[in-house]
């Protein structure tokens, strides 16, 4: 199998370094084709009107000067020899949970920019608790591990998975492949005034609602949660 890995989190990230481990073991070629910058939160923005440049970092990664999605387009259009059985996006640093994430999301905007070409795809992000590190080989473990659990599943053109990671506390019990719907509520969306001329996000992400069984509750219950979405 050929694997495509991407990331909006830059090239450097990492998270696309855990993502490319796992990779590395489980498929017979990895392509790496991600941002030359940081670009998260930008969505599904493309690229249309202006050149976009690249760099070739090694005999199958580049960097690219654009967003996710514009990474997942020149790489099939132009920098892969043949079409990739898998688009894998990630490890995002943060979690993309519930619907209001989902279409904010660099790092899905990747995957689901693949899926439009009928290629089976999967983003993953790892939730942040604050104050403590991530462990990017235990996420790198949880990801095959959630990748192995939908890798037999049928699916539907412009179907693909959406996976975040838990962030357990030290002594948590092994986090389970959980398979659940999206959250539907919105993030609690606030701004602060602090000029006369500018506004700041406040929020919590740590406080979002949430219903019993959905991503959301999953994930911050210290499980992998796995959500089948379509585009």
């Amino acid at each position: 199998m050929i694997a495509l890995l991407t990331n909006d989190d830059g090239i450097d990230a990492k998270g696309l370094e855990a993502l490319e481990g796992f990779a590395a073991e489980y498929f017979d070629a990895v392509w790496v084709v991600a941002p030359a910058e940081q670009m998260s939160q930008i969505g599904h923005q493309v690229t249309t009107s202006t050149p976009i440049r690249f760099e070739q970092k090694g005999e199958r990664s580049f960097a690219v000067h654009g967003t996710p999605a514009d990474c997942t387009r020149v790489a099939l259009a132009q920098l892969l020899p043949e079409q990739p059985d898998w688009i894998l996006s990630g490890i995002n640093h943060g979690g993309n949970l519930g619907r209001h994430d989902f279409v904010i999301s660099g790092t899905v905007a990747a995957v689901r920019e693949g899926a439009f070409a009928g290629i089976k795809g999967a983003a993953f992000s790892h939730f942040m608790k604050r104050g403590l590190e991530l462990d990017w080989e235990c996420a790198s473990r949880w990801v095959r591990k959630a990748f192995e659990s939908f890798l037999s599943d049928e699916t539907t053109r412009g179907d693909f998975w959406n996976v975040n990671l838990p962030h357990p506390d030290p002594g948590d019990p092994e986090p389970k492949v959980i398979r659940c719907e999206q959250e539907q509520q919105s993030l609690l969306v606030n701004y602060e005034q602090v000029s006369n001329d500018e506004f700041l996000y406040e929020g919590d992400y740590h406080e979002r609602p949430r219903r019993e069984g959905s991503d959301v509750d999953v994930c911050f219950g210290g499980d992998i949660a796995v959500s089948l979405v379509s585009v």
